[in-house]
């Protein structure tokens, strides 16, 4: 619609430029936009005169200018390319109509035949097009509205162009030309909410990646669908039995990308082992993913694990404890572990001198030259950290996450909130990766990502803990543009996670001997005297380690590197039985000596009845094929739906506890035979020949 002119207006043009120009001053300054096309005809009438003058009757001038006049026509249409469809016809069309014009009247003159009607005509016809085309440009909300439709105005990045767009199905991005000297990219991130505003969509669904080449241009990227709010079960392991130099992966992003992290370092990709801060508050599901994380590094053959949790004991960590070397479920012996670190990491890092590695590499795992064994690469990995923090000293970590890394470690410690009074502004700056779920404010979040990365659109804060398994990665090995992405935490069920712990028993990496030989020196009795966890599925209890004595004094230069326990083992106590126990040096009970006579029996228990049936004392194979015949049965009785709750009633005989009974589920569930359904701890009966 072509913009009104109003008396107001003429006036303030009047104003504008001096009263004494008059009216006709300020119609030529509003015709002047106008007169180009017009001139440009003129100039083409013109010009015939004297071509016809010198050039009839000349057949190479003819050919020449037929050529130029294709030539002409084609540079226009080649020329825009870059403008829109119409103005580059609109364009063509007009060359060529002139070009052609021009040819003829040079030729035959400007009055041959119908050209001066041609002319008379067609001129001011053009030259009307190109006016009309340049009125309808402007809308009615006035001059210098952007082809947007005033959009980038509306959120203060006036006369910012849109160089390029691509639109995909839940993604749109935008490059943005900014205008030199007067927007930055700092201009944009503070416009995010109102650009979210704008268009209808939460402030998430915002993100600005700068030009690592060009500080006045931007992507703008706009995701107006949520494609994580449903939950994402884990889809088994990434790499099994596989290296942890392999990447971890832990979820997708929302456009279904593996959103995956490393722990080790690589030199061919230029990239540094990592430590991750992972935080995230209550209900956030910060605890959920770092289980699908251990779960994951729990399948690889050439790391091992120590973890902590003095908060929750085996709340979190307890269906991954078996497969944990060493788990440290109370304030005491997670102090023990700090202080075993601490002596690890010079042990570990004269190792890999002695061997000429300059870091840990999968390499370092296997069997060396002189027949020593390898060194696993070790994750710590520090659950609710703010009570070891707290009860420690909020520079607990620092040495440990500065030096650890050349040793072949990485650390991670989990917590709600790393606020000032709780993690060392040195601390924080020695883990450089982090894994960041919902927090309660802007200032949380500000503790755990850079403000670049809250800039580019990351606003952890908007999601609090109304959407759990939200994160952001920012980590090592994770491309920049990836930082303000959000992603998902993929979800691992008890059954997966008894299931990852049993299969991969047999590939897993045991504690290598100057890891061993190193926190044995350090934390004495605290490791030495770990607990060892049973396999899910078996009927034993914890036990815990009872290492032959060991002297850290003795043998000192001949196993300097490590822990080789001799075959001696002293049953005392360290410290002996104590005075009062009668045991001297060289005493012995004699085997053949007669027990004394029993003067009082004490039943501690009731026996069980006679008609209770006894457990049957069978193998593991023979339970398992047990397990196959009960779920015949049920298949057989036309059971549909079945959970463990079922088997235990049969399975009770064979001597298996509930544990072992979730493992065998989570097998039938990885075999095919049972089948998730919506409802948790319930599955359904897959036929034998869907499962094949």
């Amino acid at each position: 619609m072509p913009r009104t002119t109003t008396t107001d207006d003429m006036r303030q043009e009047y104003d504008a430029h001096g009263e004494g120009g008059g009216i006709g001053e300020y119609l030529l300054h509003r015709a002047k936009p106008h007169l180009p096309p017009w001139l440009a005809g003129a100039g083409t009438g013109l010009a015939s005169l004297p071509a016809h003058y010198f050039w009839s009757g000349e057949p190479g001038v003819t050919a020449g200018l037929t050529l130029a006049s294709v030539a002409l026509t084609g540079l226009t249409w080649w020329a825009g390319k870059s403008t829109t469809q119409q103005r580059r016809l609109h364009s063509a069309v007009t060359v060529a109509a002139a070009a052609t014009w021009f040819t003829a009247a040079a030729i035959a003159g400007p009055g041959a035949g119908p050209l001066g009607e041609l002319y008379f005509i067609g001129a001011p016809a053009l030259a009307l097009s190109w006016n009309i085309r340049q009125i309808l440009r402007k809308n009615v909300e006035g001059a210098g509205q952007s082809a947007d439709g005033g959009f980038l105005e509306k959120v203060g990045l006036a006369k910012t162009q849109v160089l390029r767009t691509e639109v995909g199905p839940n993604k749109a991005s935008f490059d943005l030309q900014l205008p030199r000297g007067e927007l930055t990219p700092d201009d944009v991130s503070k416009n995010l909410t109102r650009i979210a505003g704008a268009l209808d969509v939460p402030k998430t669904a915002i993100r600005i990646q700068e030009n690592p080449d060009s500080a006045s241009r931007v992507m703008l990227t706009v995701v107006p669908l949520d494609l994580l709010k449903n939950t994402v079960p884990c889809p088994g392991p990434s790499h099994p039995g596989g290296s942890i130099a392999d990447p971890v992966h832990v979820g997708i992003y929302e456009d279904g990308t593996p959103a995956v992290i490393y722990f080790p370092g690589d030199p061919e990709a230029a990239r540094n082992a990592a430590h991750f801060l992972v935080m995230g508050m209550p209900g956030s599901g910060k605890s959920e993913g770092g289980l699908t994380a251990l779960a994951e590094v729990l399948t690889r053959h050439d790391v091992t694990v120590w973890a902590s949790d003095p908060a929750k004991a085996e709340q979190t960590l307890g269906p991954l404890l078996p497969a944990i070397d060493w788990a440290a479920l109370d304030m005491p012996s997670t102090k023990a572990m700090i202080k075993a670190l601490t002596a690890v990491i010079p042990a570990r890092t004269a190792w890999l001198a002695k061997y000429g590695y300059k870091q840990w590499v999968p390499a370092c795992a296997e069997v060396q030259a002189d027949g020593a064994p390898g060194m696993p690469y070790l994750l710590a990995w520090f659950e609710e950290a703010a009570k070891t923090i707290r009860e420690t000293d909020d520079d607990v970590f620092t040495g440990i996450a500065q030096e650890a890394r050349s040793a072949g470690i990485s650390l991670v410690i989990s917590m709600q909130r790393a606020s000032g009074n709780q993690v060392s502004t040195d601390t924080r700056a020695a883990f450089g990766s982090s894994w960041v779920h919902g927090v309660r404010s802007e200032g949380d979040a500000r503790f755990a990502l850079d403000d670049e990365v809250l800039d580019a659109g990351a606003a952890p804060h908007v999601w609090k803990d109304k959407k759990p398994g939200y994160s952001y990665l920012v980590a090592n090995g994770v491309p920049d543009d990836r930082w303000a992405t959000p992603m998902r935490d993929y979800l691992s069920s008890v059954d997966y996670l008894h299931w990852a712990v049993v299969t991969f028993t047999d590939i897993r990496a045991a504690i290598d001997p100057v890891t061993a030989g190193a926190a044995a020196r350090s934390a004495d009795r605290a490791f030495t005297g770990r607990t060892h966890y049973p396999l899910p599925g078996t009927t034993g209890q914890p036990e815990t380690t009872m290492p032959n004595h060991y002297d850290p004094d003795e043998n000192e230069e001949e196993h300097e590197d490590g822990y080789y326990p001799d075959d001696d083992y002293d049953p005392r106590p360290p410290g002996g039985f104590g005075e009062e126990d009668d045991y001297e040096e060289g005493e012995f009970i004699d085997a053949e000596q007669e027990l004394p006579e029993v003067e009082q029996v004490v039943e501690f228990a009731a026996r069980p009845p006679a008609e209770e049936p006894r457990r049957q004392n069978i193998s593991t194979a023979e339970a398992r094929a047990a397990m196959e015949e009960v779920l015949e049965e049920f298949e057989d009785e036309g059971r549909d739906v079945v959970g463990p709750a079922d088997f235990m009633a049969y399975c009770d005989r064979y001597g298996r506890g509930r544990s072992w009974v979730s493992g065998q589920v989570a097998q039938f569930v990885m075999a095919g035979r049972l089948a998730e359904t919506s409802e948790v701890g319930r599955y359904r009966i897959v036929p034998y020949q869907q499962a094949a």
